[in-house]
């Protein structure tokens, strides 16, 4: 499961957010609050939908599953001048990702991201950086099904 090392121009999204913790997820929550609404976006550029995490500074020095973080639901607009009531708006800055493709169900991306931080990045020439993460579901996203695909995108830094 090698990346693919890319360089992300500025994505303007608009969504929903929730602060929660790795031991208390509201990722269900989260997007059952979000997608009955989603329709009233009228600016979106594609169907992507995003899922982001927002972490603190030094989230990934200290690992800690209680420490709390802004996770998103949200999609990718051409500018922020029309914002439905209730919804919030992030910029995601440029930057270098490495980009992973999960395969399968949804349930178990759990073993991609550990295959990310366990294996590759440590034996890469990457540090993570201090934006957000994010995976990218398109219409190959289908939920638990074994054929199901997402694009899990990493900020990273070179290491030196």
């Amino acid at each position: 499961m090698k990346p693919i090392i890319r360089t992300l121009n500025e994505k303007k999204l608009v969504g929903h957010f929730l602060e929660m913790s790795f031991i208390e997820n509201k990722t269900f929550q989260l997007w059952n609050g979000f997608m009955p609404n989603r329709k009233e976006i009228k600016n979106t550029i594609n169907a992507n939908l995003y899922s982001l995490e927002v972490y603190g500074e030094n989230h990934f020095d200290d690992f800690d599953p209680n420490d709390s973080f802004q996770k998103w639901a949200a999609v990718e607009v051409t500018d922020h001048s029309t914002i439905p009531e209730g919804m919030q708006t992030l910029i995601v800055p440029e930057g270098l990702y490495a980009v992973f493709l999960h395969l399968g169900p949804a349930s178990e991306g759990h073993k991609t991201y550990h295959y990310i931080f366990a294996d590759w990045l440590p034996n890469s020439d990457y540090t993570v950086d201090n934006r957000p993460h994010f995976a990218v579901m398109n219409e190959k996203y289908k939920k638990e099904d074994p054929t199901s695909e997402e694009e899990i995108w990493i900020p990273i830094k070179n290491r030196h």
